[in-house]
């Protein structure tokens, strides 16, 4: 199974300040940032495929469902122990959806354990970034939130149905 090594991401300022505008109780009206526009409605026979792949998948393992992904599948970094139908619903929903894509967007076709695919080690750098804003999110003391322990973010926090965080095709 490849390493992936951590990387520290020149983006982090930017989601953090998105964060704190989003999260953060305003003082006044001037200190609201805007928050873009939703983007395009998806594409229903993108998820239509999705939700194929994934039965697909379901079948061909069978009895498997409840075992460890990363004991069914390849190449699984993130999730391990997760059951298999839990990983497929996290694939399906949190990635493809949030970003609006085929799951051959960021996988082989034919071989989904490949990392031949340059947007699926996008995501999994992304993953990092991810868990780390969340860390990080939790350690906060003044804000005027959920409990430190919900507040998280996700794939749809940034990327609202699209490839692109700032909402460009």
């Amino acid at each position: 199974m490849p390493r992936f090594r951590r990387t520290r991401f020149v983006a982090v300022a930017s989601c953090w300040s998105a964060i704190a505008c989003r999260t953060a109780s305003p003082r006044s009206p001037s200190a609201q940032t805007p928050t873009p526009p939703p983007a395009s409605a998806p594409d229903p026979s993108i998820q239509a495929d999705n939700d194929r792949f994934v039965q697909q998948i379901l079948t061909r393992i069978g009895d498997r469902q409840n075992e460890p992904a990363d004991k069914v599948f390849e190449n699984v970094v993130w999730l391990t122990g997760s059951p298999v139908r839990q990983f497929l619903a996290i694939m399906n929903v949190g990635y493809a959806r949030a970003l609006g894509v085929r799951c051959t967007y960021c996988h082989v076709e034919t071989n989904f354990a490949s990392d031949d695919k340059r947007p699926k080690r996008a995501a999994r750098e992304m993953a990092a970034m991810h868990r780390q804003i969340n860390q990080e999110l939790r350690k906060m003391q003044n804000l005027q939130t959920m409990p430190p322990e919900s507040r998280a973010i996700n794939c749809s926090t940034c990327h609202r149905g699209s490839i692109d965080p700032l909402g460009r095709r």
